[in-house]
């Protein structure tokens, strides 16, 4: 889809909030589709944002989709998952699922968009992940891999499938991703 190419080589989503704790800048969801908004007027396209909950072994998952329409009303869709912290203090579950939320659209808008976030620390995930790389001992890449995987299992088409690959360059040559990908591309050649 030309619109998208055009939409992905023009977008400027900055790191507009601060994290005093954490002293880092981050964006989120909120503001990528405020940045997106003229571009989309631009292009005459539009995105809607859906979410639903899945459960994967005995977790439950939020799956936000980003879903990209041009005039044709031809589209492009990414999905991007979030689990949902089954003890996350300070927090009712409404709190926790919009919390998934917020964090899978950010996601699945990164992928769309190709936002590249792998330096973003705005998540109580990548301070688990950096703080178990400068444990000695540690799988630092298990969380990364944990989530990569789930990305790929829940894949629902060869695009989608590419677009885990995509945001995944750090795990290449992992052989449990690697073998991940390779199962789930056998399921759509079927």
């Amino acid at each position: 889809m030309e619109e998208l190419i055009k939409i992905q080589s023009e977008l400027k989503a900055p790191k507009n909030l601060y994290n005093s704790f954490g002293k880092y800048k981050y964006r989120n969801a909120e503001g990528i589709m405020e940045a997106v908004k003229p571009l989309l007027k631009k292009y005459d396209c539009y995105l809607t944002m859906c979410d639903d909950i899945h459960m994967i072994g005995e977790r439950y998952y939020l799956r936000a989709t980003a879903t990209l329409v041009n005039k044709d009303g031809k589209s492009v869709e990414v999905t991007a998952l979030a689990r949902e912290d089954d003890n996350k203090k300070g927090m009712d579950g409404s709190q926790v699922t919009g919390t998934s939320s917020s964090y899978a659209r950010k996601y699945a808008l990164n992928g769309l968009f190709l936002i590249d976030d792998t330096k973003d620390a705005d998540t109580d995930e990548y301070k688990i992940e950096s703080d178990a790389k400068t444990k000695k001992g540690s799988n630092a890449k298990a969380p990364a891999l944990e989530q990569a995987i789930v990305e790929c299992n829940a894949a629902t088409s060869m695009d989608a499938l590419m677009q885990v690959w995509n945001s995944h360059p750090d795990l290449s040559k992992d052989k449990d991703f690697l073998l991940a990908m390779s199962t789930k591309k056998k399921e759509f050649q079927k």
